[in-house]
């Protein structure tokens, strides 16, 4: 693959990562919440590995053309966003005391990590990012195989969310770690976003309309 072709690529990606939604709310509550970013960055991030491998497998087509697997997709993504937005608006707290904090054994990163790659992995709008997107920056007669190329989107994808999502975590716990009331308020706001992400997915599905990336 050309320069330019990776450069317009990475151009389109940045704008797209850098548009809040339900990666950006958990990237911030992971922020305010856990003593590191990293186990939820991980996470997000892992989500679309899986993504990037079912590409590279020619598996991202067989899932966008069924319309059965969508909306099984759609329904666990949205409802779990749902579910993750509600458990932040019951417990909207702001950076938990020393040795309290999510992440702070292994157990407890773990679970924090799993909820990320959940957050990323079950968003069926990051399976049109990869369905639509991707086709575009990628040349079948090119000097590199399809699959090749795939995967270096991928990972150039992969690369900027865990950079972005990073900053984000780490300016909003720099930002709002001594300001419990703002955090308590952005944890809120972010709880807010996921279920109306959540329940955006569900009525485009209810009425068969898909969204653009």
């Amino acid at each position: 693959m050309d320069t330019t072709t990776l450069a317009a690529f990475l151009a389109v990606d940045l704008l797209l990562v850098f548009t809040p939604g339900a990666d950006w709310a958990y990237a911030v509550t992971a922020g305010l919440r856990d003593r590191t970013v990293v186990p939820a960055v991980a996470g997000l991030v892992a989500g679309y590995a899986g993504y990037t491998l079912l590409a590279v497998a020619g598996l991202v087509v067989v899932v966008a053309g069924s319309a059965t697997l969508l909306t099984a997709l759609t329904i666990a993504g949205a409802g779990y966003l749902v579910w993750l937005g509600a458990s932040l608006l019951r417990h909207p707290s702001a950076s938990a005391p020393a040795g309290e904090a999510a992440g702070a054994d292994g157990s407890s990163a773990l679970r924090v990590m799993l909820r990320g790659a959940g957050t990323s992995g079950l968003n069926p709008k990051a399976l049109l990012l990869y369905f639509s997107l991707f086709p575009q920056f990628v040349d079948p007669a090119g000097g590199w195989p399809v699959a090749g190329q795939t995967g270096l989107l991928g990972a150039l994808h992969m690369t900027v969310c865990a950079v972005v999502y990073l900053a984000v975590g780490v300016l909003a716990r720099t930002v709002l770690r001594a300001r419990p009331a703002a955090a308590r308020a952005v944890t809120r706001v972010s709880g807010v976003l996921m279920i109306g992400i959540g329940a955006v997915l569900l009525a485009e599905r209810a009425t068969g309309v898909w969204p653009s990336a």
